[in-house]
């Protein structure tokens, strides 16, 4: 017999409610931040499909450069963002500050500059495609390299959507030619975006996404300023940021000031914030909408014709960004059902 009576510690009721609200809800939040998301990726990358056409505007009617047009509209989203975070400049530690130069080069200069070099060199058909290699170079990298394991529906997922990416691109006739130098110029832009989205992946659990975003754009203007500067003063061509500023052309700040605050400072804000939640293999999935987007919007805009394999196109990207989302495999499970 005990000596001693057993104690029982009271919890209040008010604990336990908290408890069983908070396990409870769990799940629930967890799949609505991913459903929020997915919505925000996907907004994001109708965004970017949109802006080749704001693009095109700026540099066939204005007279724009590839690099002019990268400075000049990063450049202003940076300052805009510096508004709202100037009281932190500099990142933690030097390591930090690399990782974020790294970033800014990889998803800013690099990449802006050569796919529009590459859009010199080969045809537009090779550049899109190629420049959708972007979410398998991701998961090959994170595969290969840092030994994360990559579910077998995101591969399939990606396969089915890249090969939609190939309809919508071809769809109007034009075939796959290889031209080496606009071709690598392409796929180092694919490359470098892959890069991007596994470093910035080390710094989206210590920064917020403000502090994120004005540093990628701080780096990625400040690297392809000596190439602006070199460009102006070989080629002496004029300055064309005064055009922004003339009434008798309109369109082309409107197009500008829709480059600057949806294309680049909430695509990437709302970007960034997607990879906290679903990882880059995932998010890079929706670059595959890109090309979509940008045969939606010129068959609008444009008048530009949809032809049937542009529509077969439409449905294995959807498809393949529903697989890479919803097909899972267990290979655990599978094996335990075989021994049953």
């Amino acid at each position: 017999p005990l000596s001693h009576p057993p104690t029982y510690q009271k919890t209040p009721l008010s604990s336990h409610l908290i408890y069983l609200e908070h396990n409870m809800a769990s799940p629930i939040k967890s799949k609505y931040m991913k459903a929020i998301a997915h919505l925000g990726a996907l907004l994001t990358a109708s965004a970017w499909g949109a802006s080749f056409l704001c693009t095109k505007v700026l540099m066939i009617d204005g007279g724009f450069t590839p690099v002019e047009m990268y400075v000049y509209r990063f450049a202003m989203a940076y300052l805009l963002l510096l508004v709202f975070t100037f009281r932190k400049i500099l990142s933690n530690n030097w390591r930090d500050e690399a990782l974020f130069l790294l970033c800014g080069v990889c998803a800013g200069s690099l990449y802006f500059i050569t796919e529009n070099y590459a859009l010199q060199n080969t045809s537009t058909a090779n550049v899109s495609l190629l420049g959708s290699i972007s979410p398998l170079f991701t998961a090959a990298i994170m595969a290969l390299v840092f030994r994360t394991k990559v579910g077998a529906g995101v591969v399939i997922g990606s396969i089915v959507a890249f090969s939609g990416v190939a309809c919508v691109i071809f769809s109007g006739g034009d075939g796959f030619v290889i031209k080496p130098t606009g071709d690598l110029l392409a796929l180092s832009a694919s490359l470098s975006w892959a890069i991007y989205s596994i470093a910035v992946k080390r710094l989206i659990p210590t920064y917020s996404g403000l502090f994120i975003t004005r540093k990628l754009f701080f780096y990625g203007v400040v690297t392809a300023l000596p190439l602006l500067f070199w460009q102006q003063a070989a080629t002496g061509s004029p300055w064309h940021l005064r055009l922004l500023f003339d009434i008798s052309h309109p369109q082309l700040l409107l197009n500008f000031l829709f480059l600057v605050v949806f294309c680049s400072l909430l695509a990437y804000l709302i970007w960034n914030e997607v990879m906290r939640v679903l990882g880059p293999v995932a998010t890079n999935n929706y670059l595959y909408l890109q090309p979509l987007v940008t045969m939606i919007a010129a068959y609008f805009v444009l008048g530009e014709k949809i032809f049937p394999l542009g529509y077969v196109g439409c449905l294995l990207i959807i498809g393949g960004l529903v697989l890479a989302d919803k097909l899972k495999f267990n290979p655990g499970r599978q094996a335990q059902r075989r021994k049953m």
